[in-house]
């Protein structure tokens, strides 16, 4: 056990990200076989989703992130898997902003 409080403290919040870290990485393996299991469009998006969120957690290199939605990808092509279709929204009217009125300030007194 270390001594110094520094490094007490470096062990407590190391444990604390290991547990969250095994969080994310369970629910990605479990996302992932779901889709195995049963291809589809939503088990794709969901097992894609995972991934980038451990993506963006750090928790898994981009490049092995990018090979897993290559593979999840091929393997719904194969399993003639249609993609689910995004919904796009519908674009927002431009507005101009409104000018405020400007208050002239009195110059400063000497």
């Amino acid at each position: 056990m270390p001594i110094i409080k520094s490094a007490k403290k470096r062990v407590r919040t190391a444990k604390k990200a290991s547990v969250r870290n095994s969080k994310v990485k369970r629910i990605l393996r479990a996302s992932v076989k779901d889709f195995h299991a049963a291809a589809s469009a939503k088990t794709q998006g969901q097992a894609q989703s995972a991934i980038d969120k451990a993506l963006k957690k750090n928790i898994i290199h981009k490049n092995k992130a990018a090979r897993l939605k290559k593979r999840l990808a091929a393997h719904a092509k194969a399993a003639g898997a249609k993609p689910a279709a995004k919904a796009t929204k519908p674009a927002a009217k431009a507005k101009a902003p409104a000018k405020k009125p400007t208050a002239k300030k009195a110059p400063a007194k000497k």
